[in-house]
């Protein structure tokens, strides 16, 4: 088995992505659920640059790591100056940590009209700050910048750019596709070269997925002989982001049967990809490969059938391996034996030849062609399922609601009011709630209706509130959906309406939410 290092980015070359940004207790826990999950390397972030990354590497010696290793980033010394005059390469050694990785020049374009310097100067500015650092008891990861688009204006140069911080004594030398735009087949004739070249010194690949490759060009940069992927969780980055190491480890490990020190945690994956979500205070994508919710999701009735007999025949690995599940989506494509495997995942006991199956599809169908959508809404199909099959009785009658919302336009304040009444039990209840929004107002107005009968009902909260229109060319009449998502501790669930009426789809999901709450305590 090839040993291939992973080196995450995130903190880093993550944190210019678009909308990400990272706290430093954010960032050291980060660090300590990458370090439990077998990451090789962590990049910090660049020291001086700003006060937050300087606190960070501070804060980041006090840990107790027990794998990974963490390094400062920067780049070589600055064009005609010694490099033990240079004050950034004086901060790279302030950071104290064990492994330093620098930046420097391959394409003569950015020698000769970015920095504005000579082909000789440039290659100096490589190897003394890569000795320099050595010298100074720091391991050297040399990232080579636009290497790929250097190679192909000037292959000679790009290689000598390399040689000299081999000669300093880089540890790794990184080859970067830093604009993103090299094609797989190039990229694999170019890195073997290279790694012929270097003669035994490692070569690590760090691309950007600027045309829809950086994964593709990763794993391919490991088959040329590359031993080290850097890249980011999720694929943060600049522009469309890096490399998506939640994708290349189980492609690695499991397809290309690479050892990795993070594979014996591969079932950790899924939670780390969350996590990482969860610290940039970003919504998961579902669509991931691998860890994310839609990646083993089964909608159309052939494919759920044949994944209920044979899951390999519609699923490329085991979705436990990863920390991921198999997920049946219910909708007007669906058949029976869909419906069957989402009432056993919900935990619904289903007889298959009850005939109250075949006018619950139906019904189903119906309520989709209306504007229902039941793929985010488990709840709300658990609890239309098993008033169905007749396993289940509402825990109170709504008589009736109302909302009324008045706008002080002198004042600019908008107040919303909402009357609700229940029959719980034999006993009506007549409440009233205000709140800047109808919806909130509603909410509040339910929640004080049933919370003498039922208190756990303060424990829940609305966490998120989705409104979309459905047939738009019918103007303001159209049908809206409105999607809730609830939360309880770590559970969550997620409920539906839909109506002509904004307000009667909003009150349609907000009483699933509960319903099912209280369903669920029973």
């Amino acid at each position: 088995m090839k040993k291939v290092f992973t080196y995450d980015t995130t903190l880093r070359d993550g944190t210019q992505g678009e909308g990400i940004s990272l706290s430093v207790p954010a960032k050291l826990r980060l660090v300590k659920k990458m370090d439990m999950f077998g990451m090789d390397f962590i990049e910090g972030g660049w020291p001086g640059s700003n006060p937050r990354d300087m606190e960070f590497f501070d804060q980041v010696k006090k840990l107790d790591l027990k794998h990974a290793k963490i390094s400062a980033f920067g780049s070589t010394r600055r064009a005609n100056t010694k490099v033990e005059d240079d004050s950034q390469v004086a901060k790279l050694l302030e950071a104290g940590t064990p492994y330093v990785t620098i930046f420097g020049k391959t394409w003569l374009l950015h020698v000769t009209d970015v920095i504005k310097t000579t082909a000789e100067e440039n290659l100096a500015m490589i190897e003394d700050t890569v000795a320099f650092l050595v010298k100074s008891g720091r391991k050297v990861v040399y990232d080579a910048e636009h290497f790929f688009d250097g190679y192909k204006d000037d292959a000679e140069y790009a290689l000598e750019t390399l040689k000299a911080a081999k000669r300093g004594g880089a540890e790794f030398v990184t080859l970067c596709d830093t604009n993103g735009g090299t094609l797989v087949d190039e990229f694999s004739e170019i890195t073997k070269k290279v790694v012929e070249v270097m003669e035994g010194l490692p070569v690590g690949v760090h691309c950007h997925d600027d045309s829809g490759l950086a994964v593709a060009l990763s794993l391919a940069g490991v088959a040329s002989g590359a031993t080290m992927v850097q890249g980011t969780l999720n694929g943060f980055g600049e522009r469309i982001g890096n490399a998506n190491l939640c994708t290349i480890i189980p492609n690695l490990v499991l397809k290309m049967h690479c050892e990795l020190a993070c594979g014996k945690n591969l079932k950790s994956l899924r939670d780390l990809s969350l996590f990482a979500d969860e610290m940039a205070n970003l919504r998961s994508n579902p669509r991931l490969p691998y860890v994310g919710a839609s990646a083993f999701a089964h909608k159309g009735g052939v494919h759920a059938d044949a994944a209920n007999k044979v899951k390999r025949s519609y699923e490329h690995i085991a979705p436990e391996l990863v920390g991921n599940k198999t997920r049946v989506l219910v909708s007007d494509m669906s058949g029976r034996a869909s419906i069957m495997m989402k009432a056993r995942e919900l935990g619904v006991d289903v007889d298959p030849k009850d005939p109250a199956l075949k006018e619950f599809l139906d019904e189903l169908k119906n309520l989709e062609f209306r504007g229902y959508e039941y793929e985010a809404a488990d709840a709300s199909f658990g609890l239309l399922l098993a008033k169905f099959l007749k396993q289940h009785s509402d825990h109170f009658d709504v008589l009736g609601y109302r909302v009324i919302v008045e706008r002080n336009e002198v004042s600019g304040e908008t107040r919303s009011e909402a009357s609700v009444k229940l029959n719980i039990g034999g006993t009506v209840e007549h409440t009233v709630a205000e709140a800047h929004g109808p919806v909130a107002a509603l909410d509040f107005a339910l929640r004080k209706a049933l919370v003498k009968k039922f208190p756990e009902v303060k424990d829940m909260e609305l966490v998120d509130f989705k409104v979309r229109i459905i047939d738009s060319g019918a103007g303001v009449n159209a049908t809206t959906r409105v999607s809730v998502e609830s939360r309880e501790g770590k559970d969550s669930w997620g409920t539906v309406g839909a109506s002509d009426n904004i307000i009667v789809a909003s009150w349609e999901a907000i009483k699933d939410a509960i319903e099912y709450k209280l369903s669920k305590d029973d």
